[in-house]
């Protein structure tokens, strides 16, 4: 592959593409899309285009927050991650500022083509991430907050492929988790953060008893949804409590990417809890896709 055309792909951080359409995924699950789908219906023909759709539109932005995450970054990446794209000069910086803002005008444009809901959420999301991107990442509350944010709305993009936004206070759960990875990241570059460690591994705790709570008193499809939830808390708790113990950087490196990948077990879940098993298993099956492509770009 051509070293530019692989440096604007490294950008992108293929890697984490498949955990957004997890959460449109995830989200059209939480619609009732799913439990009401018949086979051969053309409703049904339609809400699969429109699943697609709102896929490319997720995939879009979350590369284009990434892209301008460097951008906005490259003056730290210099002294921190001089062998990053742009510090580099593989790519250069208005090319690669040009390059995100394409990516979120197409990202948030696709979604019009669902419904005028998921367009206006899309283009939500998409100032959300600028807002993060540009000044919220440097506040050590606000950070986390608003890339959990990001992560909820991309979930009510989901939701709202039938025009409306049911069980919309499902966003918590994202905006919770993300917030817990965040928080880990911190420390990705010179390490001892224990404390942070510990808060994280009280909002994961938080977010399992959540998902489970909702579950359970919304009457949905626990017992299957269990096995699914189980392999969640595994995931990413071994590596946080590798990282608690021992507090390296790599460690801590180790818990974060483990955190990211796991947002599709954590949407496979909500998948099969507002449908079925299988069709959580589609969902389930981005998790090897995406450490596939994580041993070849960087998730962090």
């Amino acid at each position: 592959m051509n070293p530019v055309t692989k440096g604007y792909l490294r950008l992108t951080r293929p890697a984490n593409l498949p955990t957004s359409a997890a959460d449109i995924l995830a989200g059209t699950a939480i619609s009732g899309v799913f439990m009401h789908a018949t086979l051969g219906e053309s409703s049904s023909v339609n809400n699969i285009e429109h699943i697609l759709i709102l896929i490319m539109s997720s995939v879009l932005l979350y590369a284009a927050g990434v892209v301008l995450n460097d951008v906005f970054d490259y003056k730290i990446d210099k002294t921190e991650r001089p062998e990053r794209p742009i510090p580099s000069g593989l790519v250069p910086l208005r090319s690669a500022a040009i390059f995100g803002g394409v990516l979120m005008a197409l990202g948030a444009g696709i979604a019009f083509l669902v419904n005028p809901l998921s367009g206006l959420t899309a283009t939500a999301l998409g100032l959300v991430i600028l807002l993060y991107d540009s000044l919220a990442k440097h506040h050590g509350f606000f950070g986390p907050l608003t890339m959990g944010t990001c992560r909820g709305i991309n979930l009510l993009l989901g939701i709202s492929i039938l025009g409306s936004f049911n069980y919309w206070w499902c966003v918590s759960i994202p905006i919770v988790y993300i917030a817990a990875i965040t928080l880990i990241s911190r420390g990705e570059v010179y390490g001892n953060n224990k404390k942070h460690i510990l808060f994280a591994a009280t909002l994961y705790a938080s977010v399992i008893l959540g998902v489970l709570l909702l579950f359970v008193t919304a009457d949905l499809n626990v017992l299957q949804a269990l096995p699914f939830l189980v392999l969640f808390a595994i995931l990413v708790y071994r590596p946080l409590m590798k990282a608690y113990k021992i507090n390296s950087p790599e460690n801590i490196k180790n818990a974060v990417v483990a955190g990211v990948l796991s947002i599709i077990v954590l949407d496979a879940t909500l998948v099969v809890g507002f449908s079925y098993w299988w069709v959580g298993l589609p969902t389930l099956l981005l998790l090897p896709l995406s450490k596939f492509l994580s041993k070849l770009f960087a998730v962090t």
